[in-house]
């Protein structure tokens, strides 16, 4: 794994880094001039000087040179670095502290790799060269934990499902935990989910059966409490209501919102953040098998409520719902947030690298798009339409799990019933979960998406914020 550094030295014996802008000698702002875009955010132009020392310049655009450009600057300047190569940044001495987070950020997630991936982790070095890196420690530190925790959610993510099962997943939980002072974790299992009838139902066809994980981060002086649900099925055939081949063939992902609820979690404790969180953590398998839940059955959920299944690749939902009533009964929280690799008309409605926001508080939305504007994830509020209610209507149950309709919205309508009188948002995060290319900070595969935004809202709850 390749290090940052901050110093106030610099030499000429290894790769030079420098952002365009202000400030370049003569040579290097004539290549800029004759360069085309060469301002841009993420834009790379290498000039090699064999005869010359340092013998490669890497000029990187930071456009504005707001937070986003330079995390899109770090991303690039990673991608054209060798795994083993020293750079050496030579940075403004009227850097923001945000800007210089920024650009470690995108260091860092440009330059992931998955942790089991047959090419090695890089293993070189970036020096920021400032003329006053004391002053940009904690900036640096705080990349450093919103990094950490993207990469994690993106190993978990990334991990083949033949590993990752549900006892797999809540052991990584424990693992993790466990080095970080202050955190508690619970993990249930088999007799201790009676009441989670959709939990069981969903993970009733797997061999692996399910687990139900509660983390719990309770600082001194906490004030407020917030629970964060992730939706954690680590692998969905789509059930007796199988998937087609081509939509089955990325579901190891479909912990993804597990994956950015734990690591954000994770990312507090270390970030020593002053708010109180309990993190839920449903997980199951949903396989095809002798005991998988059919359509027609009826799921009773942890509030006695009932839910006639009607489609079993709608099955992240009965899930959600049993943590969600958990929360409600037994945690009293001053707001819940989750995430969710809910359904395929995240994509549709807003594309590949946009999540869909549902929430009927005004404060916490715009709180929460706040976050995710600085974190550099994208995300759009979608209105909870009490129209389509008349496609939840069951006659034998309370409600269907899956009808006709807008999906996010008809799901959001779903999840509903379950948070109870509190605060709360709802994040379709589908689409952005996964990458199919590198773009800016992003790797080919899963994103992490949310990690950061929670985070970064998170730290907003408290005073004297990271970021």
């Amino acid at each position: 794994m390749f290090t940052i550094r901050l110093t106030d030295v610099s030499d000429d014996t290894h790769t030079r880094v420098l952002p365009v802008g202000p400030g370049l000698d003569p040579e290097m702002s004539a290549l800029v001039a004759a360069t085309d875009g060469a301002d841009t955010a993420g834009r790379i132009t290498v000039f090699p000087r064999p005869l010359r020392q340092p013998s490669r310049v890497l000029l990187a655009g930071v456009g504005a040179g707001d937070e986003a450009a330079w995390r899109a600057a770090g991303a690039a300047i990673v991608r054209e670095a060798g795994d083993d190569e020293i750079l050496e940044a030579l940075l403004p001495a009227d850097l923001a502290p945000g800007a210089l987070r920024g650009l470690a950020e995108g260091l860092w997630m440009g330059g992931y790799r998955y942790r089991d991936a047959v090419k090695a982790p890089r293993s070189g070095e970036v020096r920021l060269v400032l003329d006053d890196p004391s002053a940009y420690a904690e900036s640096l530190a705080a990349a450093t934990v919103t990094a950490e925790a993207t990469w994690l959610a993106r190993d978990l993510t990334n991990t083949p499902s033949s590993v990752k099962n549900p006892e797999w997943f809540a052991g990584q939980i424990v693992a993790e935990a466990a080095r970080r002072p202050g955190l508690t974790v619970t993990v249930r299992a088999g007799d201790e989910l009676e009441r989670f009838g959709g939990l069981r139902a969903v993970g009733g066809g797997s061999v692996s059966p399910p687990r139900f994980v509660e983390i719990s981060w309770q600082p001194p002086g906490a004030t407020t409490h917030v629970v964060l649900v992730g939706k954690g099925i680590t692998f969905d055939t789509g059930g007796i209501s199988i998937k087609p081949r081509d939509s089955m063939k990325l579901m190891k992902k479909d912990m993804g919102g597990a994956a950015a609820v734990v690591a954000a979690t994770l990312g507090a404790a270390d970030l020593n953040l002053p708010v109180r969180i309990t993190t839920l953590v449903p997980l199951a398998e949903n396989a095809i098998g002798g005991a998988a839940f059919r359509p027609g059955d009826v799921i009773t959920h942890y509030d006695g409520s009932t839910t006639e299944n009607t489609n079993s690749d709608a099955e992240g939902r009965l899930v959600l719902a049993d943590a969600l009533a958990y929360a409600a009964a037994e945690l009293g929280p001053d707001l819940v947030i989750d995430l969710a690799t809910l359904t395929g008309a995240n994509a549709v409605a807003l594309g590949k690298r946009t999540a869909a926001l549902i929430s009927p508080d005004e404060e916490l939305v715009t709180a929460l798009t706040a976050a995710g504007e600085a974190a550099g994830e994208r995300m759009w509020r979608l209105p909870l339409a009490d129209d389509y209610i008349e496609y939840q209507s069951s006659d034998i149950a309370d409600r269907i799990n899956a009808g006709a309709g807008p999906g996010v919205i008809t799901a959001a309508l779903f999840l509903r019933d379950f948070y109870g009188p509190v605060r709360w948002a709802h994040f379709d995060m589908s689409a952005p979960s996964w990458a199919e290319a590198a773009d800016g900070e992003l790797t080919k595969g899963a994103t992490g998406w949310g990690a950061r935004t929670l985070l970064y809202y998170l730290a907003a709850l408290g005073e004297d914020a990271p970021f």
